[in-house]
């Protein structure tokens, strides 16, 4: 059996991840997009709510990295869900036709 790595994540990738499910996503969805697991999510809440999230390296992240990185994830977030705006629109023209 192969041993599954662990991940190393920023501070800023957890504080978000954390915002997101604070400002009323559910945490399967913020799970399944950041491709977590339920447990590592409550976890980080969990830590942040004591003030002892942490992230994997000692680099000091700017505001503009946090920003990046939180457009990123919008910027995937919109490409999916125009990928399926784009299959839901080819279903119902082909019904049309």
């Amino acid at each position: 059996m192969k041993k599954i790595s662990k991940q190393a994540y920023t501070t800023e990738f957890k504080e978000l991840a954390v915002q997101r499910v604070k400002r009323g996503e559910p945490v399967s969805t913020v799970v399944k997009e950041l491709g977590l697991s339920d447990q590592t999510l409550r976890n980080w809440m969990k830590a942040a709510t004591e003030g002892k999230l942490k992230g994997a390296g000692k680099r000091v992240v700017t505001v503009e990295e946090m920003e990046l990185s939180r457009l990123r994830a919008e910027n995937a977030r919109l490409k999916r869900e125009n990928e399926i705006i784009k299959k839901a629109a080819a279903y119902f023209a082909k019904d049309v036709l």
